[in-house]
């Protein structure tokens, strides 16, 4: 007699592993498909969906100097981690200076885990703002900007970030507090920050603080050392101030339009024109101070970062249909994109005209710092103007600004170089932004200090 084939016994359990995959499969489906209750759709589960895929994770390596490496050289090689923030469709991330200052890879990883390499685009250390670009084939989710100025103490707000390189990390608080300072080291000081006691941890620097309705109201940016439940953010209208000048056709491409913005008095609705260059397009196609610009060629004009991203990209001599609002009218206007006039102006071209502005106004003898000496102060920022010479009596003379200190920031303008400082002196809104806050490194025997200030310029040579 034959021996039973166990043959049939293996395809029965073969067919039932098959079954119980089908309704395991089926058991998910069901699960997917189920309806949530509305009332588990809080009004931060909506502004946090509404907004994460416009968050992105920071990740990179970057030498640092350290006492008790063990090396000889006191040098070491760390893993950073931050957040960034889409601010514009084609892949501009908005983060902290200090998250990508320094690294070698800047390596980005969009919420669906799509990893790219960014490059650096611009950024302004005294404010410890930067904006990367990540190269994509798609348009990306920008996240909803709204407005710091009418923060509420006590009210919710939402934090996102790489927690610890816990990615995509939420938590949550209220506004704490309003117009922080904070000096978290001997080279990094914050004004006028939002304290929240929403959890913001290693990780979640340059990432977004979003109010109950889901609109990005700050910049996270720095945590209290020692203290539990008390973070840091950069408000949003500064933030976004900081950015229109970082994403500025002027600074990124070298073209020109000739008006200086501001945002609108109604929030969300255009920007404002405060001055405009003489000879520039701006003022040739018709534009006015006072003028609010509400549309360039269909792109919806919500704040001045909106100019500049829509003028982003495209070659001088262009044209772009406008539309602003003067008093109460609708008026179209045709500008014209114009090469700088400041194209190609450096160092080496900078007129005794312009080292006299500086003297003149600020009672300053500038040079560029030497990249030796700059090195040596073991300094966040990528550059400065050493002080040569300081006038008695004269501005920086009563702020306490002496020889061999290295000014590397001017009000929101960092100055590696004469040009920096021209563009400062030079602007046709210098006015507003008087008294003009600096910064200056002064060497110290463990390194160097940062040190700001104001200048009073009213009695200044016109």
């Amino acid at each position: 007699m034959s021996s039973p084939s166990i043959e049939p016994r293996f395809i029965s359990s073969r067919r039932l592993r098959l079954v119980a995959c089908c309704l395991a499969f089926l058991i998910a489906q069901a699960a997917i498909g189920r309806e949530i209750s509305e009332n588990r759709r809080t009004p931060a589960v909506k502004a946090v969906a509404a907004n994460r895929e416009s968050v992105v994770n920071i990740h990179g390596q970057k030498t640092v100097t350290g006492q008790d490496d063990g090396k000889a050289d006191g040098t070491r090689c760390v893993n950073g981690m931050g957040t960034g923030i889409v601010i514009d469709e084609r892949g501009y991330i908005i983060t902290n200076y200090h998250v990508v200052e320094g690294v070698r890879k800047i390596e980005v990883t969009l919420v669906n885990e799509e990893n790219y390499i960014a490059q650096l685009i611009s950024n302004d250390p005294v404010t410890d703002l930067a904006v990367i670009k990540i190269n994509v084939p798609r348009k990306l989710p920008v996240i909803t900007i709204g407005t710091s100025s009418d923060l509420l103490i006590g009210e919710p707000v939402i934090a996102v970030g790489n927690a610890y390189g816990y990615e995509n990390t939420v938590t949550m608080g209220h506004v704490s507090a309003l117009h922080r300072s904070v000096q978290v080291s001997e080279t990094q000081s914050y004004d006028d920050l939002i304290q929240t006691d929403a959890p913001i941890n290693p990780g979640n620097s340059g990432g977004p603080l979003l109010n109950i309705d889901g609109e990005m109201i700050g910049v996270n940016v720095a945590v209290r050392a020692g203290a539990q439940n008390i973070g840091f953010a950069i408000p949003v209208d500064k933030a976004m101030t900081i950015a229109t000048k970082l994403m500025s056709v002027q600074r990124l491409e070298s073209n020109w339009h000739g008006m200086s913005t501001k945002d609108s008095a109604d929030t969300g609705h255009g920007a404002l024109v405060g001055s405009i260059d003489k000879d520039s397009p701006a003022a040739a196609c018709g534009v006015k101070p006072g003028d609010v610009i509400l549309n360039v060629s269909s792109t919806e004009i919500a704040r001045p970062l909106d100019l500049e991203r829509a003028l982003l990209g495209h070659k001088s001599g262009e044209k772009f249909e406008m539309v602003v609002k003067r008093n109460d009218e609708t008026v179209n206007l045709s500008l014209q994109l114009a090469a700088s006039p400041r194209r190609g102006a450096s160092q080496a071209t900078a007129t005794t005209a312009d080292d006299d502005a500086a003297w003149d106004m600020l009672g300053l003898k500038l040079t560029p710092a030497p990249a030796a000496q700059f090195k040596s102060l073991q300094s966040r920022y990528r550059g400065g103007m050493a002080v040569t010479a300081v006038r008695a009596e004269g501005p920086a003379a009563k702020q306490g600004i002496r020889k061999g200190d290295v000014l590397v920031g001017m009000h929101v303008w960092e100055t590696v170089t004469q040009d920096n400082v021209n563009y400062v002196l030079n602007r046709p809104d210098f006015a507003e932004i008087e008294p003009l806050k600096f910064y200056i490194l002064r060497g110290t025997d463990h390194g160097s200090e940062t040190l700001f200030g104001h200048l009073s310029l009213a009695n200044r040579t016109k």
